[in-house]
């Protein structure tokens, strides 16, 4: 006889064991649920509502922790810690339904992080293309038309030079083009709107114009954004998530263009100064859940939405790290998680290496981040970081050289 420990992290993995080992078709249906296990943080529970929750997880076969003082109702909220499996889960969410004191609003919110969590994000569509999520990993080519760029700035000040080298990026396996005017590098200052428009918008319209090019305006400024739109963009990349420039939102909504929204912790002239949290990944995910409310209110779909965690803005080398290995938690927000971790300084840091030598540490994060959940990647070194997507979708995605359209010998 020999024995093992598989791993089973999600409901396809499960069902896959299931059929291998001769299953049949109704007996997976029932038991994988039961193979899967999750573990939830909801926040702000009032202490009557958690003792129900922990009574009903506890009638299921499942825990739920809570602080201490919520037995004996001696604090006004808590946090809870539901521990079971998926389908533990599950019937908790059926449960609360029929409860009072606003379990059903608990089961709704459940409901949804477990289907967001499993769940591929839907196609989005960018100017006249769709992209795909779940097949293969989707690579932006960074362009910063900028003079003083952490990692390449002033290379592409010139127009012939910028379009050179997005051209290059495309043959390269660029899926996207990220132009921005303005350096958000730690402890840069801000320039003027019409600066950033001088910088960017000949190199969008020549790219528009003479390529077939999806290109992405990497900017806070809604001025900007608005004519880098009708210079031929077709997306809005935001660090700010919304929230700079209060006007951004609506000329996203009013372009029907995509929109990614990143977190950060201040600006980027002071967002390195001491960045701190409490609760990590908890605080992404609610300063990125307020970035879809304010697109929602806005009127931007929700289905035209892309995350970024936002590596190196307002976070030390540690959170930086943590959020590569925690990443598949932004998951719950069901939108497709961009990850730019290309040449940053957790890199640099961690390897004692300048902006220029960190191609390994960008191939080594971006194959973490894909393995945890990314669906684009925002890199510099387009030709490697392809060939690490493609190795590592191979992995995850279980992607063959065929399947990409390559010989698999070898």
């Amino acid at each position: 006889m020999i024995g093992r420990i598989i791993e089973i992290d999600d409901l396809n993995t499960a069902q896959r064991e299931l059929f291998s080992i001769g299953s049949d078709r109704r007996g997976v249906e029932l038991m994988a649920p039961k193979a899967v296990n999750k573990v939830v943080k909801l926040k702000g529970i009032r202490p009557v509502a958690a003792n129900i929750i922990k009574q009903e997880m506890l009638s299921f076969g499942a825990e739920a922790a809570t602080t201490y003082g919520s037995i004996d109702h001696s604090v006004e909220t808590t946090d809870l810690l539901l521990l079971g499996t998926l389908k533990q889960m599950r019937q908790l969410v059926e449960k609360l339904k029929l409860h009072q004191f606003g379990l059903p609003e608990v089961a709704g919110k459940v409901g949804r992080i477990l289907d967001n969590y499993d769940a591929v994000p839907a196609p989005l569509e960018m100017g006249s293309s769709k992209l795909e999520f779940g097949r293969r990993t989707l690579i932006m080519g960074i362009l910063n038309v900028t003079p003083d760029s952490f990692s390449d700035g002033a290379r592409f000040m010139d127009v012939e030079a910028a379009v050179a080298h997005a051209r290059q990026m495309i043959a390269q396996g660029a899926d996207i083009i990220d132009v921005g005017g303005e350096s958000t590098r730690p402890g840069s200052a801000p320039v003027s709107a019409q600066e950033e428009k001088k910088r960017v918008l000949p190199v969008i319209e020549r790219l528009a114009q003479g390529t077939d090019a999806l290109i992405s305006i990497d900017t806070t400024k809604a001025e900007v954004a608005r004519a880098s739109l009708a210079a031929g963009a077709a997306m809005v990349n935001d660090i700010s998530g919304l929230r700079f420039d209060a006007e951004m939102a609506s000329v996203v909504a009013e372009q029907g263009v995509p929109v990614c929204i990143m977190h950060i912790q201040g600006t980027p002239r002071s967002m390195q100064e001491d960045p701190r949290y409490d609760d990590l990944m908890g605080e992404i995910i609610d300063h990125l859940e307020e970035g879809l409310e304010i697109a929602q209110r806005a009127g931007i779909l929700q289905g035209k939405i892309i995350v970024d965690p936002g590596i190196g803005f307002g976070k030390t080398v540690e959170h930086n790290l943590e959020i590569l290995r925690r990443l598949r938690e932004l998951k719950v927000l069901g939108r497709p998680i961009l990850v730019g971790a290309s040449r940053k300084s957790v890199i640099g840091k961690v390897l004692g290496l300048a902006a220029d030598e960190r191609v390994e540490g960008t191939a080594a994060a971006v194959a973490i981040s894909i393995a945890n959940g990314a669906d684009l990647v925002r890199v510099h070194d387009v030709k490697q970081m392809t060939r690490v997507t493609r190795m590592t979708d191979a992995m995850v995605r279980n992607l063959t050289g065929q399947v990409q359209g390559r010989s698999t010998n070898g």
